[in-house]
C-alpha cells in the first residue's frame, strides 16, 4: 500500500494584528492546504489505515538482524558467536570494536542506542490511539482493529527498549506527555505492560490480513517471544548483575511467564492446525519464497521502489566482482554446530568427519553456510588462501577485506536467482515472526515448566521436518542443551542468538575472554587440510554489567525524574 507522504499537524494558524506597536494574536480554525488535519485522518477509514500503515516502518529498523545505530544486516548475530564481521575499521567494523571492549558501552556512548527513536515511535503510536478514541467517527469495530495494530507495534517497540535497558519509562497515553519529567518503571512492570498490549492485540486482530499487516497469529507469536524472555530473566537473573531496584524480575513469577509463553504459542499451533501456518519441507526456500507458510509476520519488498541490499552485503565476491561488501561471515563455531544428516553430532575428532567435514551434514547446514567446495550460482567456491578474490584472508590484515576471514560465507537469505543485485538490489522478505521459532518457544516454555515429554515432542516436530531424528530428554539441563542447539542452527542470522545468551544470562561466559574462530582450508595431497585459526584479533569482552545497558546521558539531563541505571 502507498505510504502516507503528508504529515499530521493540528495547530491553529497564528495571525498577528499590528497597531500602535501592540501585537494581538488570534487562532484561526482553518485546515491547512498542504497537510492532512487530524480530524480528517480519523474520520476516513482510508487515511486512518494509511496512518497505521506508516507505524509499521518500525519493523524495518531491525530487518535482517540490523540494529538502528549500527546500520548493517546481521549486526545482532555479529555481537554473538555465530557471525564475524570482516572489517576492523570504524563504521563497517564498529561491531568488532563493541565485542572486543566492554568499555565502549557508556552513558555517553551507549553502543546500542534505540532510546530516542523508540520513544519517538511510541509517541506517534499513542497519538494514533488517542485519535482513534477521541476524534474518530469510525465504527467501533474499526477503532478496535486499528488500536490492536497500534498496540502490537507499541509492544514490539517497548520490547526492544526492555531488552536493552530493562527498566524504562512507560507512556500509556498522551496525558503523560504534559509532564516533561517521567520516571522509569520496574522491569517487571514494563514486561507486564508489553504483555497487556499483546493480549489486547491478539484478542482483537483478524486471523488473516490481505496486505500483510498484523494478525492474531502474529500477536500470539510475539507474545510467546516476550513472555519467554521475561520468564528467562525471572529465572536466571536473580539480581546478580545489577543493584538497581527497578531491574530484574521476581523469581516467583518465572513459571507465570513461561505459562503465558506456552499458552500463546499453543494459540499459534491451533491456527496452524487450521491451515494458516506450517513448517516448510524445503528449508532453503523459506527465505526467498514469499508464499511460505512459515511466515507469520514479515516485511515484504517489491522492486523497483521498495528494495534492500542484503545480497550486496553478504554474497561471495565473485557474485559481483569488485562490488560485494561481505560485511560478515559465519564462524567456525556455527559451522560445527550443525549435525550430521543422521542426527549425530559433528566431531573433528572423528576421522571420517575431519576428512570430509562438509559431506553428509544436515540440510540446514547447506542452506545456511557456503564453504570450500560448495556449488553456488554455477561455480564451485574456492575459499583457500590461494584464491585472492574469494579465498580466506586473516582478519586484521586488511581494514576492509571484503572476503571471508573464517573460510565461510553466509548462504541463508541470499537469493540464488538474483544476478543483478548491484544494479537492481534485492526483494526477498524479512520474516520477523516464523512458525519454527514459535515451536522452539513452546518447547522451551514447556521444558521450563518441567513438561519434558511435551517439550520433546515439539522440538522433534521441528527436527523431523528438517530431516533429522526425533529426540527426548528427562531433565531441564538436557532440555536446554537441546533447545539451545536447535535455536542456533534453526534461527542463525535471524537476530536471536545475542538476545538468547543475554536472557539466559550466559553472555558473560560465552562471549567473554575468548576468540571465535574460522577454518583455514589449504590443499593437502588429494584433499584438504583444515586449520582452526582465530577470527578475532583480541579476546571478546562481555561483563555482567552489560545485561542492562545505560540510558543515554542526554536523556538523563533532559528528564529530571529519570535516574540512571545503577552501575552506570
Amino acid at each position: 500500500m502507498k505510504k502516507m507522504n503528508k504529515y499530521i499537524k493540528y495547530t491553529g494558524v497564528a495571525c498577528v494584528m499590528m497597531g500602535s506597536l501592540t501585537f494581538h494574536s488570534c487562532s484561526i480554525d482553518v485546515d491547512p492546504q498542504d497537510r492532512i488535519h487530524e480530524s480528517a485522518v480519523w474520520a476516513d477509514p482510508s487515511t486512518a489505515e494509511l496512518y497505521i500503515d506508516g507505524l509499521y516502518a518500525e519493523f524495518k529498523r531491525f530487518q535482517f538482524g540490523q540494529f538502528p545505530d549500527l546500520g548493517y544486516d546481521n549486526a545482532m548475530d555479529a555481537l554473538a558467536d555465530i557471525m564475524k564481521f570482516t572489517s576492523n575499521t570504524p563504521g563497517n567494523g564498529t561491531v568488532n570494536m563493541l565485542v572486543s571492549n566492554a568499555n565502549y558501552f557508556s552513558p555517553a556512548s551507549v553502543g546500542l542506542n534505540y532510546w530516542s527513536s523508540g520513544y519517538t515511535r511510541i509517541r506517534r503510536i499513542n497519538e494514533a490511539i488517542s485519535g482513534l478514541k477521541n476524534k474518530s467517527i469510525l465504527s467501533d469495530d474499526d477503532k478496535t482493529k486499528y488500536e490492536a495494530e497500534a498496540r502490537f507495534i507499541r509492544a514490539y517497540t517497548y520490547f526492544w527498549l526492555a531488552k536493552i535497558h530493562g527498566s524504562v519509562i512507560i507512556f500509556e497515553n498522551l496525558e503523560q506527555y504534559s509532564n516533561k519529567d517521567n520516571p522509569r518503571s520496574s522491569e517487571e512492570d514494563v514486561y507486564d505492560f508489553i504483555i497487556g498490549d499483546l493480549n489486547f492485540a491478539a484478542e482483537n486482530l483478524p486471523r488473516t490480513h490481505l496486505d500483510g499487516r498484523a494478525t492474531k497469529g502474529a500477536a500470539y507469536a510475539l507474545l510467546s517471544r516476550v513472555a519467554l524472555h521475561a520468564g528467562s530473566i525471572a529465572k536466571y537473573d536473580r539480581n546478580q548483575y545489577n543493584t538497581d531496584p527497578l531491574t530484574g524480575i521476581s523469581q516467583n513469577r518465572a513459571n507465570e511467564y513461561f505459562t503465558e509463553a506456552a499458552n500463546a504459542a499453543l494459540k499459534v499451533v491451533e491456527l496452524a492446525n487450521e491451515g494458516l501456518y506450517d513448517l516448510d519441507a524445503n528449508f532453503a526456500s523459506i527465505f526467498t519464497n514469499k508464499r511460505t507458510k512459515e511466515a507469520i509476520f514479515r516485511v515484504d519488498f517489491v522492486a523497483p521502489s521498495v528494495t534492500h541490499q542484503y545480497d550486496l552485503g553478504y554474497a561471495p565476491p565473485k557474485d559481483a566482482p569488485g562490488s560485494t561488501l561481505v560485511y560478515g561471515v559465519p564462524t567456525a563455531e556455527l559451522a560445527d554446530e550443525f549435525e550430521m544428516a543422521n542426527g549425530t553430532k559433528f566431531d573433528w575428532d572423528n576421522p571420517d568427519h575431519a576428512a570430509n567435514p562438509y559431506t553428509g551434514r544436515e540440510p540446514r547446514f547447506y542452506a545456511t553456510i557456503l564453504y570450500n567446495g560448495a556449488v553456488w550460482k554455477g561455480r564451485t567456491l574456492n575459499t583457500t588462501p590461494g584464491d585472492v578474490d574469494e579465498g580466506f584472508i586473516q582478519f586484521g590484515s586488511l581494514g576492509d577485506p571484503k572476503r571471508t576471514v573464517t573460510g565461510y560465507y553466509a548462504r541463508k537469505f541470499l537469493d540464488p536467482s538474483n544476478t543483478t543485485f548491484v544494479q537492481n538490489r534485492s526483494t526477498q522478505s524479512w520474516i520477523e515472526l516464523r512458525y519454527a521459532e514459535v515451536l522452539l518457544n513452546l518447547a522451551e516454555a514447556k521444558a521450563q515448566l518441567n513438561e519434558f515429554p511435551s517439550a520433546g515432542s515439539y522440538l522433534s516436530e521441528l527436527r523431523t521436518k528438517r530431516g533429522l531424528n526425533s529426540i527426548s530428554f528427562s531433565n531441564i539441563d538436557q532440555a536446554m542443551t537441546a533447545i539451545e542447539h536447535e535455536r542456533i542452527v534453526e534461527l542463525a542470522f535471524e537476530g536471536h542468538r545475542f538476545w538468547d545468551l543475554r536472557r539466559w544470562r550466559k553472555a558473560h561466559v560465552v562471549l567473554n575472554g575468548v576468540k571465535f574462530t574460522g577454518h583455514r582450508v589449504t590443499p593437502q595431497g588429494t584433499g584438504f587440510n583444515y586449520e582452526v585459526v582465530p577470527a578475532d584479533a583480541v579476546d571478546r569482552s562481555f561483563t555482567g554489567k552489560l545485561y542492562y545497558l545505560p540510558i543515554p546521558e542526554g536523556e538523563i539531563q533532559r528528564n529530571e525524574a529519570l535516574t540512571p541505571i545503577q552501575g552506570w
